[in-house]
């Protein structure tokens, strides 16, 4: 934070010292100008009155010598400000380029590190629940009732083990090799299945399903859209208050198929809805935050999500939380 301060307040300094420089030339240009100009008019105006070619200084301001060299010291003039603009500008525009480029690479910097700091803390705290679970299982004799809950925490930790490796292998395979496995797939079935498992996993939460009748088949990657519907039903009850309100509407329309989770959580800001499906991006700094999470999920849902040739947006649910709604064109689907 500080050396990035330092390069701002050094930037600052640049820039003024640019400005203040241009403005001295400027001035020095001016000057110049005109006493080259009042050094020639002194000179021709003293020639043509000794040649007595003119009486007064009058008739040398009405001569067609002076017309001429006047305009000429009329045209520097323009020349001057005109490069004094274009420069100027130029100056504007690249203090703002580069101003845009340097904010856009503290931005990534900082969603680097934010990454690295969740994905050491998600990585360390289910191999540190693995691990003490056996520990407590080797050093300690235990009922059959103490084994069964100790085990079922370690297939829980190991679970959400596995899910963070396939989400970074997944954004991995995102940005090179991502091809889409299709096949016909009922996406009613797909949902209630997701959510009968999302019930056993969170049974303090109240999950809501309405789907229009005879939703057609849906040609896609079912891999990729169990990922998607995965990180968007994760997110809902990770971030509404307890008892978390999850509802899922699924309907057919006349162009598309559109699928709309809603929640009763914290909201999205408007100015950050189109930021969260960046890669790495979450909202607020990793060292206060305190729900979950790498920034990837929103990453691999719009990317799955345009694979299959649709959209995904962010409304406000009111009073609270948020609507993601996702359109898949009919055209990916078959009768």
């Amino acid at each position: 934070m500080k050396q990035e301060l330092r390069l701002r307040l050094l930037s600052v300094v640049v820039i003024i010292y640019i400005m203040a420089a241009f403005a001295w030339w400027s001035v020095l240009l001016f000057k110049k100008n005109e006493a080259v100009y009042a050094a020639r008019y002194d000179l021709i105006a003293e020639q043509q009155r000794t040649a007595g070619l003119i009486r007064s200084l009058d008739e040398f301001e009405h001569s067609e010598q002076h017309r001429i060299m006047k305009t000429q010291y009329q045209k520097q003039k323009r020349m001057i400000v005109g490069e004094g603009i274009v420069f100027v500008i130029s100056l504007i525009l690249g203090i703002g380029f580069i101003n845009r480029g340097y904010l856009k690479e503290v931005a990534s910097s900082r969603q680097r590190r934010n990454f690295l700091l969740s994905i050491t803390h998600e990585l360390k705290s289910p191999i540190a629940g693995i691990q003490l679970t056996i520990e407590t299982m080797l050093r300690r004799d235990l009922n059959k009732e103490q084994t069964q809950r100790l085990l079922g925490n370690a297939a829980k930790e190991t679970i959400r083990l596995k899910n963070l490796v396939n989400d970074l292998l997944l954004s991995a395979k995102l940005e090179t090799a991502y091809q889409l496995q299709l096949s016909s797939i009922n996406l009613t079935e797909l949902l209630e299945d997701m959510l009968e498992d999302f019930r056993e996993k969170y049974p303090e939460a109240r999950f809501n399903f309405e789907s229009s009748p005879d939703i057609p088949v849906f040609q896609g990657d079912i891999s990729g859209l169990s990922s998607v519907c995965n990180n968007l039903l994760e997110n809902a009850v990770k971030y509404s208050p307890p008892p978390a309100r999850v509802e899922l509407r699924l309907q057919e329309q006349s162009d598309t198929i559109r699928l709309e989770v809603i929640d009763n959580g914290i909201g999205i800001p408007e100015r950050e809805r189109k930021k969260i499906f960046a890669k790495f991006y979450r909202i607020g700094n990793e060292d206060t935050r305190n729900t979950k999470g790498t920034g990837l999920g929103l990453y691999i849902v719009e990317q799955i999500v345009q694979a299959h040739g649709g959209t995904i947006s962010v409304l406000e649910h009111k009073p609270t939380g948020s609507i993601f709604v996702i359109e898949f064109p009919k055209q990916k689907t078959t009768a």
